[in-house]
């Protein structure tokens, strides 16, 4: 076996903090004082196998569920657990993807399994289209954060010292070049993977490679159309960044027909087995493994090669229903809640004062929530919704009718009046720095596993995190053929996930609708981020203005009524408030479309041409 005495890849690249690397790299490393020989790996089905696990392990970038506080970043949920946090602005590197260490892992993979002996030409065939699968995702999670990086193919490379590291040196592909290559590794995968679904949803199959191929084409599509209608369009002189206005229907076309394909040729299926509870229908589409035709790829905890349980559930559930010391560590917050519609009414926005700035009263929290999209209680735990079986109550204290005015009185959570009511239940909220106490009014629902053990840390939770499912075919269809002009098409496709959702169907179709219904479909799937940044929108969302609707975080807090001797005794209000734990609108800046190049990368390759802004 060869060693090197310096990283291959810095010779090449100098991406991040490679350390000195052998041409049999760690991974293949089965134990601390061992490495073994290409010989023993791939003269090893067991070992093959195990290394292909180890790859699924490593390409979770963006938001997870292994990463709760990853939630809370964007417009979706807030931080909860003790003080507020300081994000204002997003940083140069947010979820910044350039891990050629990986890269080369997957082409020595390649170069070995080609020359085994000991599998079929059929598993040869199918582990090769994983491993080129995961290439092309690892590239299109690079692209989407850089833009257009080297695309190094198969090259195992090799330094031997003294040589020219100039044939070493890569200089970056475009943006347009970098999809199409993606797309390109998508469609050889998808002819090599079965067709079947697998008995777990953790690995690929050719519907995951065409899910990826359609997402590459709709992301290049979207940014050849946006970008360019931007003012200032962002690109640099040699492509890097920004695709040609003039590709984006050539990219449409392929992300309508891979994601037709799977719609209409696939095992899977937009789930509907609760038709008269679709709010439990939503939530066990994304979140329940047994008997699901939804999730396509999924990073499934209980898998190997996909690591340890998550403590997702452990940090966030509600206090009422902890089995643990941890809890509500960050929740859901109103921006959120209210861009989900009401079933007759596209506008989400939760009643609760009148035209006269009265408060309108409820005789249950929950029924300010009533009648709206289904995807909502299947995503977040409202007040006094059910968990578990039992309601999670949601109380921020009281108000008083006192001399024709109304007073608030919060408490320390679980503390009762004199005359025996709760005045701030145990789940909160409140505005405090406290530990353990919801701050938003919300929970998550979505991802929150209900079996029993799975809130503690000995046991924590298997619950997987879906990357692709059924729901995003349909959207990708939808969203590329109203970009072509096939508005019946589009229309149908739509109406498709608003129907399984229980809102009005839509009589026409724009992008608008596109955005917001990917926003409500997707919350917490790692897509919001994205989105806004492919569509141009994030600058404008994310504007940093103070009490902006959208850039400020929002919390809503319910109050039980006490006016003794008047009919709105013992009901509910709520307050619209700032989200006390953010403490500035989120502010997304034009130079934050694209990660930056780091300096380093450079010096050490002077090919690599930096990003608009640096």
């Amino acid at each position: 076996m060869k060693t090197t005495s310096i990283s291959i890849f810095k010779i090449i690249l100098l991406f991040c903090s490679m350390t000195y690397l052998q041409s049999c790299s760690d991974f293949l490393e089965r134990q601390p004082d061992q490495i073994l020989t290409d010989d023993q790996i791939f003269g090893d089905k067991v070992m093959i196998r195990s290394v292909l696990a180890n790859f699924y392990g490593r390409v979770t970038w963006g938001q997870h569920i292994g990463d709760w506080y990853s939630f809370t970043v964007l417009d979706e949920a807030g931080k909860s657990d003790q003080g507020p946090d300081n994000m204002q602005n997003f940083g140069n590197e947010h979820w910044r993807v350039s891990n050629y260490e990986l890269i080369r892992n997957f082409n020595q993979f390649l170069k070995g399994l080609r020359e085994s002996t000991v599998l079929n030409d059929t598993e040869k065939q199918e582990y090769e289209g994983e491993v080129r699968f995961l290439r092309a995702w690892t590239y299109f999670n690079m692209c989407r954060g850089l833009g257009g990086m080297p695309i190094v193919g198969d090259e195992v490379f090799e330094y031997i010292s003294g040589m020219d590291v100039g044939s070493l040196q890569y200089p970056r592909a475009t943006e347009a070049e970098m999809y199409d290559y993606i797309i390109a590794e998508c469609e050889a995968a998808s002819l090599m993977l079965p067709a079947s679904t697998n008995t777990n949803a953790a690995r690929a199959n050719r519907w995951v490679a065409l899910m990826l191929k359609a997402r590459s084409a709709i992301y290049a599509g979207s940014l050849a159309n946006y970008n360019n209608k931007m003012t200032s369009p962002i690109r640099t002189p040699g492509g890097e960044v920004g695709i040609a206005a003039n590709l984006a229907n050539a990219y449409y076309e392929k992300a309508l027909q891979a994601a037709q394909e799977v719609i209409n040729t696939s095992p899977y299926s937009l789930q509907l087995t609760k038709p008269d509870d679709l709010e439990r229908n939503f939530y066990e589409a994304l979140s329940v493994k047994t008997n699901n035709t939804e999730v396509i790829w999924a990073r499934d905890h209980g898998y190997p090669g996909e690591g340890q349980q998550v403590n997702f559930t452990t940090m966030n559930i509600p206090g009422s229903h902890a089995e643990d010391i941890d809890r509500a560590a960050a929740g859901p917050i109103l921006n959120l809640v209210e861009d989900f519609e009401y079933v007759d009414d596209r506008n989400g926005d939760i009643k609760i004062r009148d035209d006269q700035g009265n408060f309108i009263f409820y005789d249950d929290p929950l029924d300010a929530f009533a009648n709206k999209d289904a995807r909502l209680g299947g995503s977040v735990i409202l007040p006094n919704a059910l968990f578990r079986g039992t309601a999670v109550e949601v109380q921020a204290g009281h108000k008083v009718w006192n001399n024709g005015t109304w007073q608030t009185v919060t408490s320390t959570p679980g503390e009762r009046d004199n005359a025996g009511r709760v005045i701030t239940s145990a789940n909160g909220p409140n505005r405090s720095n406290e530990q353990f106490i919801n701050k938003s009014g919300f929970f998550f629902r979505k991802f929150l596993d209900e079996t029993p053990g799975a809130s503690t840390r000995g046991r924590n939770s298997d619950m997987w995190f879906p990357r692709f499912r059924f729901a995003e075919a349909v959207l990708i269809a939808a969203e590329a053929a109203m970009e072509l002009g096939q508005q019946s098409i589009a229309l149908g496709y739509i109406n498709q996930i608003r129907s399984r959702a229980g809102i009005q169907p839509l009589a026409s179709i724009t992008v608008d609708d596109i955005i917001q219904e990917r926003r409500v479909e997707f919350a917490f799937e790692n897509h919001r981020y994205w989105d806004l940044k492919r569509f141009r929108r994030a600058h404008i969302i994310w504007n940093g203005v103070v009490n902006s609707p959208n850039a400020q975080h929002w919390a809503l807090f319910p109050y039980l009524v006490v006016a003794p001797g008047t009919p709105n005794d013992g009901k509910f209000v709520f307050d619209r408030l700032t989200f006390s734990n953010s403490l500035h609108p989120r502010f997304f800046e034009l130079r934050n479309y694209y990660n930056f190049i780091d300096l380093g990368w450079q010096n050490a390759n002077p090919k690599i041409v930096l990003n608009p802004f640096q």
